[in-house]
Order: C-alpha cells, then sequence, then structure tokens
C-alpha cells in the first residue's frame, strides 16, 4: 500500500476542481484543446420534440378519403380543413395542393415551407424497432442504435468523430443546449453542454471571493482569476483544469446577447437564440441539439380555436421560435449552411381516446428545414388512414421511412461525412431521397454490420456466398449469432 502526502496546494486544486465541475457540470472537464477556426462547414440543429408529438394534428389530411377516416377517428379531436380555425393549405410550388394542411398556428411553418426552405417526410421513424416507451425510443434515437442499449456515445458524437479528415479544428464543435448533456452528445469529449450563457460561469463559494469586481480591494484575486494559475503540471486534474478554464473564457468572451424584442419569448425561443449566437461567432459549431418537451398529450389535447387549447399553444411555440431561428441566420447569410432536423421518439395513435388526448404510437411526420433544404415538398410513402391499412400496427400510422435514411442524407450531402456504419451501426438500408442539396458519396458499409441487418435466410445466404471465396474458419457460437429483428408491437405503461 502506497504512503501518498497531500500538500496544501493540492488540496486547494482538488477543491477548485470540485468546484468547476458543481459549476458548469462534468462534460465540460473532458473538453479537448480549442483551436480558433471559423466554421466554413455545415451545422446540423437536432431539435427533439420529447413525449410523443401528435404528428396528424400538425400535419392534416385536408380532403379525400384520408380526410373521412381522420373525422371518424377525431370527431371532437380533428382540426378543421377550412375556416377561421382551419388548417393552413399546403401546396406545391405549381400550386398544385397536396391534400394536407398545417395546423393553423403554424403560421411560421407555413412561411417557411411556402419559401422552399422546409420539407415533410411522411410516416418517419423507428423502422425496425416498435416500442411505445418514451425512455427506450428516445434512447434508441439518441444512441442511434434502435432496438439495442449499451453503446457508449450517442449518435452525434460519432458523426463528429468520423468526420472527414481535411475538417478544420474547431472552439466549440458540439453544444447541447440543456442542463445536462444530452444522450445524443454522450462520450463527447470535446462537446460543452450549457443552459444558457450567462449561468455558464463558477458560482461556489462567498460571492466576494468569486471573481474580481469593481468594489473589490486593489491587489485582489478571486478565486477564478486564480484556478488559471493553478493548471500547470501534467496530471490529469490539471490537464483538464485548463480545459476547463479555457472552455470557461470562450464563453466568456463571446458577446452574448439578450432575446431580440423581435423573437417570441419562453425558454425554447432563449435556447434557439443561444444557438443562433453561437453559429455566428464562428466557433466552428457543426452538431447542436436541443429538447423541446411536453408533447404527450393523453388528456386535455386540444385542438385548434378560442379559449385555451393546450396543443394549440405548444404548436405556436415550435413554429414561432423555429421561424424567428430561420430568419435571423437568413439575414446574416449564415442560413446557407444550417440544417435543422425536427423529430419526436413515435407519434399519436389515429383514434383519439376517452380523455379528450391521444395515446402513444408509431410513425410521424419529420420535418426538415434550412437554406440548402428542397423544401415545399412531401418526401417517404404517405400509408393513408384506411383502418384496414392501419390494422398491422394496431391503429397507428405504420413508419414507411426509416429516420436513419433522413439522416443519413444529411451527413452524406451537407456534413461530407459517409461512414454510415459508424455513426448508426447495422443500418444499410440507405438511399438519398434528395431533401437536401449536396454531393452524393458512397456511404461506407462495413460488412460484418451488413450482414447483422439483414433477415436470417439473406444473411446465411450471404454468409455462404463469402465462405466460397474466403478460407473457412470455425462456425459463430449460437449465443454470438443475432436473431431476427423483433417486430412486434408492444404496450406499455406510461
Amino acid at each position: 500500500m502506497s504512503d501518498y502526502t497531500l500538500t496544501r496546494r493540492e488540496f486547494f486544486k482538488g477543491c477548485c476542481s470540485a468546484a468547476v465541475i458543481s459549476g458548469v457540470g462534468g462534460s465540460l472537464m473532458y473538453a479537448d484543446e480549442a483551436f480558433a477556426a471559423a466554421n466554413e462547414y455545415d451545422t446540423v440543429v437536432h431539435l427533439f420534440l420529447r413525449g410523443g408529438m401528435d404528428g396528424l394534428n400538425l400535419v392534416v389530411p385536408v380532403d379525400g378519403v384520408d380526410r373521412t377516416f381522420y373525422e371518424e377517428a377525431r370527431p371532437s379531436l380533428k382540426i378543421d380543413a377550412t375556416g377561421t380555425y382551419g388548417a393552413l393549405p399546403l401546396t406545391l410550388s405549381t400550386g398544385a395542393a397536396t391534400g394536407f394542411g398545417l395546423h393553423p398556428s403554424a403560421t411560421g411553418l407555413r412561411d417557411l415551407w411556402n419559401d422552399g426552405r422546409m420539407a415533410i417526410v411522411h410516416a418517419c421513424g423507428m423502422a425496425t424497432t416498435v416500442t411505445r416507451s418514451h425512455f427506450d425510443a428516445q434512447l434508441y434515437i439518441d444512441l442511434g442504435t434502435p432496438g439495442k442499449y449499451g453503446s457508449p456515445s450517442g449518435w452525434m458524437t460519432r458523426a463528429w468523430q468520423s468526420r472527414p479528415a481535411n475538417t478544420p479544428a474547431a472552439t466549440m464543435p458540439a453544444l447541447g443546449v440543456s442542463g445536462t448533456q444530452p444522450a445524443g452528445l454522450m462520450g463527447a469529449t470535446d462537446s460543452l453542454t450549457m443552459s444558457n450563457p450567462s449561468d455558464f460561469q463558477l458560482n461556489a463559494g462567498a460571492y466576494a471571493w468569486q471573481k474580481i469586481r469593481a468594489d473589490s480591494p486593489a491587489g485582489f484575486r478571486g478565486m477564478n482569476e486564480t484556478l488559471a494559475d493553478l493548471w500547470t503540471g501534467q496530471t490529469g486534474m490539471e490537464i483538464n483544469g485548463r480545459r476547463a478554464d479555457l472552455a470557461l473564457k470562450t464563453i466568456g468572451q463571446q458577446p452574448f446577447a439578450s432575446l431580440p424584442a423581435s423573437w417570441p419569448t419562453g425558454g425554447f425561443a432563449e435556447q434557439l437564440w443561444t444557438i443562433a449566437q453561437s453559429i455566428r461567432f464562428n466557433l466552428g459549431l457543426r452538431y447542436a441539439t436541443l429538447d423541446l418537451g411536453g408533447w404527450d398529450t393523453h388528456e386535455g389535447q386540444g385542438t385548434a380555436g378560442s379559449g385555451y387549447n393546450y396543443y394549440q399553444n405548444k404548436i405556436n411555440e415550435l413554429s414561432a421560435a423555429l421561424a424567428a431561428f430561420y430568419s435571423e441566420l437568413n439575414a446574416t447569410g449564415q442560413m446557407s449552411r444550417v440544417t435543422v432536423i425536427v423529430q419526436s421518439e413515435f407519434g399519436r395513435r389515429v383514434r383519439a381516446n376517452a380523455n379528450g388526448g391521444t395515446d402513444h404510437g408509431y410513425g410521424n411526420p419529420m420535418l426538415v428545414l434550412g437554406g440548402a433544404v428542397n423544401g415545399r415538398r412531401f418526401y417517404g410513402t404517405w400509408p393513408g388512414l384506411n383502418p384496414e391499412i392501419l390494422s398491422p400496427t394496431f391503429g397507428d400510422v405504420p413508419v414507411t421511412t426509416d429516420y436513419r435514411r433522413v439522416v443519413s442524407e444529411i451527413m452524406i450531402r451537407r456534413m461530407a461525412n459517409p461512414n454510415l456504419s459508424t455513426i448508426f451501426p447495422g443500418y444499410t438500408g440507405y438511399s438519398p431521397l434528395g431533401i437536401v442539396q449536396g454531393t452524393d458519396l458512397t456511404p461506407k458499409i462495413d460488412e460484418a454490420a451488413t450482414l447483422a441487418s439483414v433477415p436470417p435466410t439473406a444473411a446465411s445466404a450471404a454468409t455462404q456466398a463469402a465462405a466460397n471465396t474466403q478460407p473457412s474458419r470455425a462456425p459463430t457460437p449460437e449465443w454470438q449469432q443475432r436473431g431476427p429483428v423483433d417486430r412486434t408491437l408492444t404496450r406499455r405503461e406510461r
């Protein structure tokens, strides 16, 4: 057993290290060294609508047989097809009707659609895994591994880590606007997580001792000023202390401003404003993520109209803030290299429940907006609302487009990253839908991942074909073999 002697200076370092962790969060402690670099590449913003957004009352069937099925399923929860509180028609650039409209409070999103800067993917979601559990579905999407737990990293972490070799270093390549590190950035040693810039500072100990203030005595140095002098060695604590201090200074030196008067108010708008400013500061931001919760509308969902309607207010909050975000960055030229992905863990059931709400469903629209989006178009396959079509998925809109197909296109065409097997292990179903502009690169699909993702019969045939051209080897033990994908719908209590 070794005898460790702790000096007063080392003890103080440890106390200060603990203060850094408690003051700014553990993810900051392990950030890489910062490098000044302008962000000449695209930025992807992932907005997660947590709770299971009711996509059928955001993107509403307004005519045809699906309108009939919709009204039959939601007699008191439907959005009117026309009128004062009717759906906002979605037309193509030619003026042709699409048969769909947006919730009447989504005027900001409607304007982005009409400007050709927003696209909608029908019936999107996890095509290989079905769960009605919020916790499972959200984690699967955050990790980028539908149906599997245990990944040590999130999909955005792997996207940045597998970036092209010629990508310049960045001061702040990844940002989570949250009180805790988002699961999508789990394992990222060079990400930064903060609720808002004004809170991103050390705030421990007596107020008068924290830092130099206007009324501080001559020659006084606060704890914040003293910390930098302590991280001069090469121990892990000192290296991480320097990184933490550097991250604090990086944010502290940026001219973050208050929310503009032209923006809507509220926490969600504040979060988008933080991301918008971080993009404009040219800190090299490539990936940003934030949440908007409150979509688990089992009861009292509301529709659209005068008076209080919960869902109407949520849609207005979402739409107004996204429109302000787009307008802000478009006015300064940055929106041409920003792509926003808006998704929820799953949709809601087609048929309303007895409590004025909707229960957990499956397929849902995904929104993609940005300067490089081929907008004012629907993508994917709309399955319709015929009850016979919905029967195999127990009354839910089925998933006809895997969400990873959409995100993979953005990774390839906008981020120039074809390493799909790294970003989404086991996924092999990619082909571009044409949602965003950019160059198509050959996807890099790992052979082992390919064999693991196809049905057992096809995998057996592929394995046999490979055996005809490769040296024989011992068969894989049964306990290591992957079984067929479980597509069984399971219903869980919320």
